[in-house]
């Protein structure tokens, strides 16, 4: 069986070549679906033999669901530029799709955090669903939280073996830049929705989001790594809302 390996990117030039690297073994087709990237991404996965296709970014669910669409063969996995697949998960990949016994597939990610792999915190096993057949989902949710959802709900999705590894963030800069990218994304979406929050329930929002990651999902055993994450979390929750606030107020 073909498998169409489907990436969308923007400015990924540090990314890009582990990602395509990780999945040589198994891709019949590499396609990078790109934003119009300022920096050398396109050079990198054309000598890596991707086929390259340039877009105008709409939004993540928008660009997901265009670039599957152009992917050549029944089988498609979706990765992030800044993803990568340990050869466990290739090797499950190719099983499955060789013998398949569902229309999607999931799978765990494990996020490299500033120098270190988070095993707690509500960030592993971090489940995602990205190997379907074409045309038996479509990509949904509230940007830039996209997730893939089959066409029957209720069918079987089967776990594959393997991580996906989460290059996120090499630096607390890195971190805070996607903080305030994501939160003006997110707040736009809840704007357009109608959505409204006061004040009191926007802090109660972040000490919640601070106990859940540190205490609940017990982000306390990442040691400092865990903290850090714990108190960016709720900053972002922070942002988000009171970016909401600002566009409610004009």
């Amino acid at each position: 069986m073909d498998l169409s390996v489907v990436i969308i990117t923007f400015n990924e030039e540090k990314n890009i070549q582990r990602c395509i690297d990780s999945v040589k073994g198994i891709a019949s087709e590499v396609l990078i679906v790109d934003s119009f990237s300022k920096d050398q991404t396109e050079s990198i996965a054309t000598k890596a033999g991707a086929r390259f296709i340039q877009r105008p970014f709409e939004g993540h669910i928008e660009q997901k669901n265009y670039a599957w669409q152009q992917a050549k063969h029944e089988w498609i996995l979706s990765l992030d530029a800044d993803e990568a697949l340990t050869p466990e998960l290739a090797e499950s990949i190719q099983n499955a799709i060789t013998s398949p016994e569902a229309d999607g597939y999931k799978m765990n990610r494990l996020t490299y955090y500033c120098g270190h792999w988070v095993k707690h915190s509500g960030w592993y096993p971090d489940t995602k669903l990205r190997l379907f057949k074409k045309n038996k989902g479509a990509w949904g949710g509230v940007n830039p939280h996209d997730k893939f959802e089959l066409n029957d709900r209720k069918a079987p999705v089967p776990h594959l073996q393997g991580d996906i590894l989460h290059y996120s963030y090499y630096t607390k800069e890195d971190h805070f830049k996607q903080i305030e990218y994501f939160s003006k994304i997110a707040a736009t979406e809840l704007h357009q929705k109608g959505v409204s929050k006061p004040t009191i329930m926007i802090y109660l929002k972040v000490i919640a989001q601070f106990f859940k990651n540190y205490f609940l999902k017990t982000g306390f055993l990442d040691g400092k790594t865990g903290w850090l994450i714990a108190t960016r979390s709720a900053f972002a929750t922070y942002r988000k809302y009171t970016i909401l606030k600002e566009l409610n107020n004009g």
